[in-house]
């Protein structure tokens, strides 16, 4: 064994670390186990998403107020068929926007700025509907123009079916008054032909009304 006095930094170290490893194995006070966490998009189908920093317009302070950095996604239910429009915050993943997404939706470029577009929605993020004006900047033109491609192409199909379901409504409509018409002249048609009680003849009306005589009997 070394001379503790002519010893090395190296073999200090070594020793003592001899020293200090006893073996033992400390168990861990609380087991964590592993949860299950639920976002509420496992039913939905993404059909876009983009990292992209979202602003709102404050009314009361007439000026725009960021929302927060994220992606943000087009989904559609696959039951319902509804889409949406949701984004997360990318470190807290807290819900900055999330609004239905409907035939009507506009989105427009914003004046002064190629890479953001601004758009009005009646907005869920915060637990309650609010009528909201929204601001989206993209890290580009390109994906800026990508996603108004995206809600173009979405609300197109969205007017497409609910002209499609008009249609389908007016069509019934139709035949059901068809349906309605036709009961009511049947109906007609059956009391018109129903035959009418004949009046007897005078004769036996007044042979019936007079009592018999002793020759008659």
């Amino acid at each position: 064994m070394a001379d503790p006095e002519h010893e090395t930094p190296t073999e200090v170290a070594e020793r003592a670390g001899e020293e200090e490893d006893t073996g033992a194995q400390v168990a861990p006070i609380v087991r964590l186990e592993e949860v299950a966490v639920t976002t509420g998009e496992e039913d939905e189908e993404v059909l876009y998403d983009q990292k992209a920093k979202l602003y709102r317009f404050d009314k009361e302070g007439n000026q725009w107020k960021e929302r927060g950095a994220g992606t943000v996604k087009l989904l559609k239910h696959r039951s319902t068929g509804k889409i949406r429009l949701v984004m997360r915050q990318a470190k807290t993943l807290k819900i900055c926007a999330n609004h239905l997404v409907f035939a009507t939706l506009s989105v427009q470029e914003h004046t002064g700025n190629d890479k953001s577009c601004v758009w009005h929605a009646t907005d869920f993020s915060d637990g309650e509907l609010k009528d909201e004006m929204f601001c989206m900047r993209f890290g580009s033109v390109e994906n800026r123009k990508g996603f108004m491609e995206m809600i173009e192409k979405t609300t197109a199909s969205l007017g497409r079916n609910e002209e499609k379901e008009d249609k389908e409504v007016d069509a019934a409509a139709e035949v059901l008054g068809h349906l309605k018409v036709g009961g009511n002249a049947s109906g007609a048609a059956a009391e018109e032909a129903a035959p009418q009680p004949e009046n007897p003849p005078e004769t036996e009306q007044k042979a019936a009304a007079e009592p018999a005589t002793e020759k008659e009997l």
